[in-house]
């Protein structure tokens, strides 16, 4: 289960460019977000320890010349000693995150109250509107809107827009993103204003019913161990952790 999941955030989650080396995926998106600018290292088998050197140093060379400190994204299937490997090398552990699955939507169990002035909306082609309250609500540079941007217009697969309006003001918004019986969620974020009136999880509740009518059964999302209020959220969903995974990161040398 674990790499098939893997496989889906990255289809879900597209870089600009992917190159292959060796089993290992080396994946560019202009420094926006690590997950599409980082190393992985999930389809190589039992390797040396010199083999694996020469890998990282190979990634180490790809990403200085792209101008791109280098990033692993490593999770509990990664090549046995690589991650002690990255360590000696100077590599500083980062945003230990999970994934986390819903394995039936049955399972969510009573929902809220109806609230009369809450409506939910839903796009299946990426606005910009929808990319600005997102970037507001997530404390996302402008800078970096153009990046994300060029990641979303690149999914392949049906795609669902969310935004939740409070009184017809934005409140939150999230994005649904359908491969086959599952269905992926990202970029779940509440305006600072509205957060703690249990939003994310009407919010949540309609996406799944939206993946639902398109025949998914099973959810998954990759969520900060340090993120106390989206893990309790999710917790009452009923996802639970399938796997953990962590970043290692080598700034590259000033010059």
């Amino acid at each position: 289960m674990a790499v098939p999941i893997e496989e889906l955030t990255m289809n879900a989650w597209p870089a600009q460019q992917t190159v292959v080396h060796g089993g290992w995926l080396l994946r560019l998106a202009e420094g926006y977000t690590k997950r599409a600018n980082s190393v992985h290292p999930f389809y190589a088998g039992d390797e040396s320890e010199a083999a694996l050197k020469r890998k990282i140093e190979a990634c180490e060379a790809f990403y200085c010349r792209a101008g791109q400190d280098t990033i692993f994204k490593l999770t509990p299937f990664a090549p046995a000693g690589l991650d002690l490997l990255l360590e000696a090398r100077g590599y500083v552990l980062e945003s230990p995150s999970r994934v986390m699955l819903l394995t039936d939507f049955a399972r969510l169990g009573k929902p809220p109250r109806e609230r009369s002035d809450v409506t939910i909306e839903c796009e299946d082609r990426l606005s910009y509107s929808w990319l600005d309250h997102m970037c507001a609500f997530s404390g996302i540079a402008s800078c970096h809107e153009g990046a994300a941007a060029r990641i979303m217009h690149a999914i392949t697969m049906k795609t669902g827009f969310f935004t939740l309006y409070v009184g017809g003001e934005p409140a939150a918004c999230g994005l649904g993103v359908l491969e086959g019986k599952h269905v992926g969620l990202y970029d779940i974020a509440t305006a600072p204003a509205f957060r703690g009136q249990g939003l994310g999880e009407r919010l949540i509740r309609r996406m799944l019913q939206w993946a639902a009518r398109s025949g998914a059964t099973r959810s998954y999302l990759q969520v900060a161990q340090s993120n106390g209020p989206a893990n309790r959220l999710y917790a009452r969903l009923s996802f639970e952790e399938l796997y953990p995974y962590w970043y290692r990161v080598k700034k590259r040398p000033n010059r």
